[in-house]
């Protein structure tokens, strides 16, 4: 039997009674807390947030972690580590780090303490990316199941990695969703196989330029090795840019001829020329031939057999949220796609459905432009319903096209039963964040698809 991670002498010696706090509450931060807590260390906890906001997460902490709601007064004090949430600006950190306070964030953590016990998976996968990364983490999951590992998924999909460290050892697999927020704040996070599907515009208010954000992306490889691997996107200028910065291996995907896994307009192709496999039946667009492209060439790398790919791309389901059917209501088909958090994945999600559309947009705006919708909603959408604080941005930026301000998802669901046409598509891809009217993209994406399943 395998000794909790919580009982390795070695961890524990390392973290026992040190002073942590955690910056930040969330799955992310309660998770780290609660591991930490176990590992003997003394834990804080600062939140920015007021108590009523963020009393379900105090709950679930364990007893012994200090608690500020607030403020950020925890700050002052002296520490001799601090864990970050992903959420939490950068502004708040980086003071700490120019004061020799070493930080990580819960990803780092998660891999420190793996890594401490001798129980980083050797088969180890990190997906990054501005759109596609939980496609394809789910994808590459569902391969390595009909390979017949014990697979674990978690990252930014929505699993903290220190919440399952008890279900690894060093023979699982596992496939990580990474964002650019966790990659900020990782050092000696060393994933065997990285990859970058993309680098769109997005979360250029925290990191300011494009060849920012693309950077922090290419951090994912920092600590690789020779013998790692590094699978980029052949027809993204900054995969292109970046890739000689890679210490390991590059495997190409994307563009025929020129790629190591490549789409010939009817198969997945990889090195091999006896290889080829049918793309997933649940994963419409261009778009998606790529994170299906990316998922088999991580699993290549990784050893899994082309018979074992093939059937985990037959057997995959689909993901919620991410062009999802709903359901097809006199003769109207329904699909969610809340994940569409900004302008380029609304835009795949646009390119992959065929019209008549009706297109549900808004939300928290994120300071991008929405001129770029432009050309695919004049082709393909009969009606744009505007929902959310970003209304006013929409209609600056759409200005001509067929805008009809609804408000709430609500009332922009009534309106598209009201007036779609059996055969028309009606899409909810937002292109802003949720969270001016929903926890999140998840609960977003559930409303939508409760308001729908309620349609008489």
């Amino acid at each position: 039997m395998t000794v909790s991670i919580e009982n390795n002498l070695r961890v524990r010696e390392w973290f026992r009674d040190r002073r942590i706090l955690i910056l930040g509450l969330g799955k992310s931060g309660v998770a780290a807390a609660g591991l930490l807590k176990r590992l003997g260390a003394r834990v804080a906890v600062s939140e920015k947030r007021t108590l009523k906001d963020v009393r379900p997460w105090i709950r679930s902490l364990p007893s012994g972690v200090s608690v500020e709601t607030g403020s950020h007064g925890f700050l002052s004090r002296a520490w001799d580590r601090v864990v970050v949430s992903p959420g939490v600006p950068n502004s708040l950190w980086r003071p700490l780090q120019a004061r020799g306070v070493p930080v990580w964030g819960e990803l780092e953590l998660g891999y420190r303490v793996l890594s401490l016990a001798g129980r980083w998976p050797r088969c180890s996968a990190a997906i990054t990316g501005t759109n596609g990364k939980t496609t394809t983490t789910a994808l590459l999951g569902a391969i390595f199941r009909a390979s017949g590992r014990l697979t674990v998924e978690a990252g930014n999909i929505g699993v903290p990695l220190c919440s399952i460290l008890n279900k690894l050892t060093s023979e699982s697999a596992l496939v990580l969703e990474v964002s650019s927020y966790q990659l900020e704040t990782t050092e000696a996070f060393r994933p065997s196989v990285g990859a970058v599907l993309n680098v769109t515009p997005d979360h250029l208010a925290r990191h300011g330029t494009l060849e920012v954000y693309a950077e922090t992306k290419f951090r994912l490889f920092q600590a690789q090795g020779i013998q790692d691997v590094a699978v980029l996107n052949k027809r993204d200028p900054s995969c292109r840019r970046l890739a000689s910065r890679v210490p390991g291996t590059v495997c190409w995907f994307g563009e025929s001829g020129r790629s190591d896994f490549y789409w010939d307009g009817k198969y997945l192709r990889g090195k091999n020329p006896s290889e080829r496999w049918k793309a997933p039946a649940f994963l419409p667009g261009r778009h998606n031939i790529e994170n299906a492209l990316a998922a088999v060439a991580c699993a290549k790398a990784l050893g899994v057999s082309a018979r074992s790919i093939a059937r985990g791309l037959a057997e995959f389901p689909g993901v919620e949220h991410r062009l999802e059917w709903v359901r097809t209501w006199r003769g109207i088909r329904f699909v969610n796609d809340s994940k569409a958090t900004n302008v380029d994945s609304t835009r795949v999600a646009l390119e992959a459905l065929p019209g008549p559309l009706t297109v549900i947009l808004g939300g928290q705006d994120k300071g991008s432009p929405y001129t770029p919708l432009r050309p695919l909603l004049r082709k393909k959408a009969k009606e744009i319903l505007l929902i959310g604080e970003a209304t006013p941005p929409l209609q600056r930026d759409l200005g001509g096209l067929a805008l009809f301000p609804c408000g709430t998802l609500e009332r922009a669901v009534e309106r598209a039963a009201q007036t779609a046409r059996p055969g028309d598509t009606v899409l909810l891809s937002p292109a802003c964040a949720s969270f001016d009217q929903f926890e999140n993209f998840e609960h977003r994406g559930r409303c939508f698809k409760e308001r729908v399943a309620a349609l008489p």
